[in-house]
C-alpha cells in the first residue's frame, strides 16, 4: 500500500510540473529523485513506469528488479523494451545510485537483448546485435544534461528498440544486510526531432612501447578526418601510472590548434573545450601522450593491466542530425613527420601533487580525512564546469579505463581497483566471446587479428555529403522515366565492411569487378602482369608479348561474405585483364587491353565462346579495338555493348551472335566537352529497366546515359566532388547509381571516394571510403540489389566490401567484441595487446603500387589509365 501511495505521489508531481508549462524535465527529476530516496529501504521491484509529459514528451524509469548480488564484480543485466514505435530521442538522463553499492552503471540501445529473463548475468552479452551506449554513470555522478537540441535517436525504422542497463557492482560489503538493489536511470524522450546529434571520437594508440628506464617515450597518433563537419566541446584523456601529459589539437594547413590538454594523473572526467573548435573534411585530428618508463625493469606495452599502458584521447563532439555518425575511432598515425612541428606544451608534463597521486592509485587509506574531502570538493567542482557546458560528457568519462576515484569511499579499496576499472574497455559493450570465429588460427593469428581489428576498425559511418555544384544536361528524364523509383533520403549510407577478410588475398592489378547470379562476387585481376609506362607504344601496340599471356587464374568466384574462392578460371588466356560483366546466363564477358579483343567465356569452359576484334591488333574500324575498357550485355534483347576505350572514343553495339550492329561517340572538342564525346569511357552501366547505357566518362569526370536502341544522349550527371576523373559506374535496380572517382591531380582539393546517387534526380546521397589502408586507385565498382558494395583498386591490388548502414543495423564501434576476440580475455581485464607479428597493411611484395598505369596516348595532358 505504501509502495503504491508513493507512486501516486510521483505522478502528482509530475502533473503539477506539466500543468506549469513543462519543458525541462530537471525540476521533474530532482523531486523523483528526493520521493525515491526516500524509498531506499523499499525497492521499486521490477516496474519500469512510462510517464507521459503531454502529446510529445515522456519519462521512461529503468531499474534492476530488486537484485542482489552474491559476489563482487558481479555485472548484472536487464532489458526494457521502448514504448513507442516510432522514432523518439533521448534528451536527458536521471541516474538512481550510490557509489557505495553501484561501481558503474552502462545503458545500451539495440534491437535484440541478449537474454529475455527478467535480468541475467552480463556474461552473456547486452545484445545479440549491434549495440549504442546510450548513457554511463559513476562516482556519483550528477545528471547528464545533453545541451539544447542534442539527442539520441531511437525507435522508428532505424533507430533501436531495446534499452539495456548493465550494472556493476563492485564492492557487495554494502549488501550484507542482504537488501536489495533497484539501481537505474530514467529517461526523458520526446517525440521532437533534434537537428544535433552527439557523439564520441577516440584516438587511441596501439602500439606504443615504454622502454625499461626511458626518461620521456612519445605516442603519436593522427588521422585525417573525411566525414561531414563536426563541433568539437569536451576532452578527456587516459592514461596509466606512466603518462605525464596527454594533448589533443586540429592541425589545418599547418596550423595546429589546442583541442585539450590535461595530466591523465588528474580525474579523468570530460572537460569543456575553452574555445570551440570545429572540424572540417580533411582536416588532421592530431594527439600526443607522453610517458616516462624510469622505475620499471622491463618494457610497458598497450594493455588493460595497472602494469601495462593505454594512451587514449576522447573529443565529444555533435554534428547535424543528417550527418550524424555517433561513434568514430583513430588507432593510428598517418603522418609521422609532422609531429616535429607539434607545439611545445605537448611535451611538458603537468605537475600532479603528490596525494592526488595517492588518491588516484589507490593508497587513499594512508591520506587525511580532509586531504580526502578537499579532494572530492575539487573532483565536484571540475564536474560542475563540464555540467555547465551541457554534461553529456560524465557520459563516457565513466568509460574505457576509469580510475581510482571512482573507489573513493569506505570500502576499502584496492590495487586490483585500477585494473578493473581499465577492464570497462572491454565491457562497455555487449560481452561475447568471439573466440569461435577465429577457432581455426593459432595462437600468433589471433593476436594479428586483434591488433588488426583494433587499428583498422574506425567504425566510422560514412557520412552522408549534399550535393555539390550539380550539373545536369538540358535535356531531362521524360516524365515516365524514374516515376517508378523509390526517393532515396539522406538517412541512407554505407561503410565498410571491417570483417571482410577480402583484403588479405593475394591478387594481382584488380581491374574488373561482377556479381554473377548467385551473387557470388567475380574478380577479374591481372596475376603477375602490370600495365605501366612501358607497356605498349605510340600507336597503342603490346610491347611485351614476350611474356606470354597470365599463368594464373584471372577470374575468380569468391563468396561475398567470408571470402572464401569457390571457383576460377582463365588462366593463360589474357596478357592485361580490364573489364568484366556477367550475363543473365551466368557468362563471363571481359576485355583485354593488351589482345584489344572482348571475350565471352561460359563458367565453366577452358576455351572462349566468343572473341570479338583481332588479338594484339588495335583498330578503330567495326572489326578492331583499341584498347577496350568494358562490355555490358542487355539481359532482355542479347545485345553487347563495347566501350573503346582508351584510344578510340565511342560505344559499340553488336548483336548477340556478335554482328556489327552501330556505334556512337566522339572525342571530346576544345573547351567544354560536349553530349556524347568521350575521353576514355572506361565503365558501362546497363539500365534496362529504362533501356539506358550510362557511361563513366574518365578523363571528362562525368556519367553519360544513352537509349539502348539509338543511342540517343538522355542526360550528364556530374558533381564537382567527382574532380576530373570518375572511373567506374554501377546500378542497382531501385534506382541507385554507385560510382567512384580518380586521385585529384596535384592542387586539385576533390578527394578520391565512392558516391551512391539517385538515379532519376543525380543527386549524391552518400560518399564513402575505406577504412582500413586507403583508395589509391579504385578502378571498379559494383553493387547488389541489398545495397552490399564492392570496389576492386587496380594499385592496392585489394578489394574492399562496403555494407549498408541501414541493412546492418545498431552501430558503434563493438570494442569488447574486438577486445575479446583476444586470447585469455575476461571481463576483468584484457590481456596485454601482442606488438609481433602486427600487420603492416602492406606485403613485401607491394612495391609496383606505385607504378603507374598508363595510356600511351600522345594526346596532352596524358592521363592516367588503368
Amino acid at each position: 500500500m505504501a509502495g503504491f501511495v508513493n507512486k501516486l505521489l510521483i505522478l502528482l508531481l509530475l502533473f503539477q510540473n506539466i500543468c506549469l508549462g513543462f519543458r525541462s524535465p530537471l525540476s521533474v527529476f530532482k523531486r523523483y529523485k528526493d520521493t525515491s530516496r526516500s524509498l531506499s529501504s523499499e525497492c521499486l521491484g521490477s516496474d519500469q513506469p512510462v510517464i507521459s509529459f503531454g502529446l510529445s514528451d515522456f519519462a521512461l524509469d529503468i531499474r534492476m528488479p530488486a537484485v542482489t548480488p552474491k559476489q563482487s564484480d558481479t555485472y548484472l543485466c536487464m532489458s526494457v523494451p521502448l514504448p513507442v514505435d516510432d522514432e523518439a530521442y533521448v534528451v536527458d538522463f536521471k541516474p538512481h545510485a550510490s557509489m557505495d553499492t553501484v561501481h558503474h552503471m552502462l545503458l545500451f540501445g539495440c534491437n535484440e537483448p541478449s537474454s529475455a529473463e527478467n535480468y541475467w548475468d552480463c556474461d552473456e552479452g547486452t545484445c545479440k546485435d549491434k549495440s549504442n551506449i546510450l548513457y554511463a554513470w559513476a562516482r556519483n555522478a550528477p545528471p547528464t544534461r545533453l545541451p539544447k537540441g542534442v539527442g539520441f535517436r531511437v525507435g522508428g525504422e532505424t533507430g533501436s528498440r531495446y534499452f539495456v542497463l548493465q550494472v556493476h557492482y563492485g564492492d557487495i560489503s554494502a549488501f550484507r544486510d542482504k537488501h536489495k538493489d533497484c539501481s537505474g536511470v530514467t529517461l526523458h524522450l520526446t517525440h521532437q526531432k533534434q537537428p544535433l546529434i552527439a557523439g564520441m571520437y577516440l584516438m587511441m594508440s596501439v602500439n606504443t612501447v615504454i622502454p625499461p628506464g626511458k626518461k620521456v617515450v612519445d605516442a603519436d597518433i593522427a588521422c585525417h578526418y573525411k566525414r561531414s563537419p563536426m563541433h568539437l566541446f569536451a576532452y578527456r584523456v587516459h592514461t596509466h601510472r606512466l603518462g605525464k601529459v596527454v594533448s589533443g589539437y586540429r592541425v589545418r594547413n599547418g596550423q595546429w590548434t589546442l583541442i585539450g590538454r590535461q595530466s591523465p594523473q588528474l580525474p579523468q572526467a570530460f572537460y569543456p573545450v575553452k574555445y570551440p573548435v570545429d572540424i572540417s573534411y580533411d582536416d588532421i585530428l592530431a594527439a600526443r601522450c607522453v610517458f616516462s618508463g624510469e622505475g620499471r625493469t622491463t618494457e610497458t606495452h598497450i594493455g588493460g593491466t595497472a602494469n601495462d599502458e593505454m594512451c587514449n584521447f576522447y573529443i565529444m563532439y555533435y554534428m547535424e542530425a543528417k550527418h550524424a555518425v555517433s561513434y568514430m575511432t583513430c588507432t593510428q598515425n598517418a603522418n609521422p613527420e609532422m609531429f616535429r612541428n607539434i607545439p611545445q606544451e605537448a611535451n611538458i608534463p603537468i605537475p600532479v601533487k603528490s596525494d592526488v597521486l595517492k588518491m588516484m592509485h589507490g593508497h587513499n587509506e594512508e591520506t587525511k580525512d580532509s586531504d580526502a574531502s578537499y579532494l572530492l570538493q575539487q573532483a565536484k567542482k571540475e564536474e560542475a564546469e563540464v555540467l555547465d557546458q551541457g554534461d553529456f560528457y560524465s557520459l563516457l568519462s565513466k568509460l574505457l579505463g576509469e580510475r581510482e576515484d571512482v573507489h573513493v569511499h569506505k570500502h576499502n579499496p584496492t590495487e586490483r581497483a585500477e585494473s578493473d576499472l581499465v577492464a570497462e574497455i572491454a565491457n562497455v559493450v555487449q560481452k561475447k566471446d568471439l573466440a569461435r570465429e577465429i577457432a581455426n588460427h593459432d595462437e600468433r593469428d589471433n593476436t594479428i587479428l586483434v591488433r588488426d581489428r583494433i587499428q583498422k576498425v574506425h567504425r566510422l559511418e560514412s557520412t552522408l555529403r549534399a550535393p555539390e555544384n550539380r550539373h545536369f544536361s538540358s535535356q531531362q528524364s521524360k516524365h515516365d522515366e524514374g516515376s517508378w523509383e523509390k526517393e532515396h533520403k539522406g538517412d541512407f549510407h554505407v561503410e565498410e565492411a571491417v570483417e571482410w577478410p577480402g583484403l588479405d588475398l593475394k591478387l594481382g592489378q584488380v581491374s574488373g569487378l561482377a556479381l554473377d547470379l548467385e551473387n557470388n562476387l567475380v574478380v577479374f585481376h591481372r596475376g603477375d602482369h602490370v600495365w605501366d609506362e612501358n607497356s605498349f607504344d605510340s600507336k597503342f601496340v603490346y610491347q611485351q608479348r614476350g611474356l606470354g599471356p597470365i599463368e594464373q587464374n584471372t577470374i575468380l568466384v569468391l563468396n561475398p561474405s567470408n571470402a572464401k574462392l569457390l571457383h576460377s578460371t582463365g588462366k593463360s588466356l589474357f596478357y592485361l585483364p580490364h573489364g568484366l560483366s556477367v550475363d543473365k546466363n551466368g557468362n563471363y564477358w571481359v576485355t583485354d587491353v593488351a589482345l584489344h579483343q572482348v571475350f565471352k567465356l561460359g563458367a565453366n569452359d577452358k576455351e572462349p565462346l566468343l572473341i570479338l576484334g583481332v588479338a594484339l591488333q588495335p583498330g578503330s574500324d567495326k572489326t578492331h579495338f583499341c584498347q577496350p575498357t568494358d562490355v555490358a550485355v542487355d539481359p532482355i534483347t542479347g545485345s553487347i555493348y563495347v566501350s573503346d576505350g582508351y584510344c578510340n572514343s565511342r560505344i559499340i553495339q553488336f548483336s548477340p551472335n556478335g554482328l556489327y550492329v552501330m556505334q556512337w561517340g566522339e572525342e571530346t572538342s576544345l573547351g567544354r566537352s560536349r553530349p556524347g564525346q568521350f575521353r576514355i569511357p572506361h565503365s558501362l552501366a546497363l539500365i534496362p529497366d529504362l533501356s539506358q547505357l550510362c557511361v563513366a566518362d574518365r578523363e571528362n569526370g562525368r556519367i553519360q546515359c544513352f537509349r539502348l536502341e539509338t543511342g540517343e544522349f538522355t542526360r550528364e550527371i556530374k558533381h564537382k566532388a567527382f574532380g576530373t576523373e570518375l572511373f567506374a559506374v554501377s546500378y542497382v535496380p531501385g534506382g541507385l547509381l554507385f560510382a567512384v572517382n580518380g586521385m585529384p591531380y596535384p592542387g586539385e582539393a576533390e578527394s578520391v571516394q565512392g558516391f551512391v546517387m539517385n538515379f532519376s534526380t543525380g543527386e549524391i546521397i552518400d560518399t564513402f571510403i575505406p577504412l582500413r589502408k586507403g583508395f589509391e586507385m579504385p578502378h571498379d565498382i559494383v553493387a547488389s540489389e541489398d545495397r552490399t558494395v564492392f570496389v576492386g583498386d587496380v594499385h592496392a591490388k585489394v578489394v574492399w566490401k562496403f555494407a549498408s548502414a541501414e541493412r546492418k543495423g545498431g552501430g558503434g564501434i563493438n570494442l569488447g567484441n574486438f577486445f575479446a576476440s583476444h586470447k585469455g580475455y575476461s571481463r576483468k581485464g584484457f590481456d596485454r595487446l601482442s606488438t609481433e607479428g602486427s600487420d603492416q597493411e602492406k606485403d613485401e611484395d607491394d612495391g609496383t603500387d606505385s607504378e603507374e598505369e598508363c595510356s600511351a596516348s600522345p594526346l596532352p595532358p596524358a592521363p592516367s589509365s588503368s
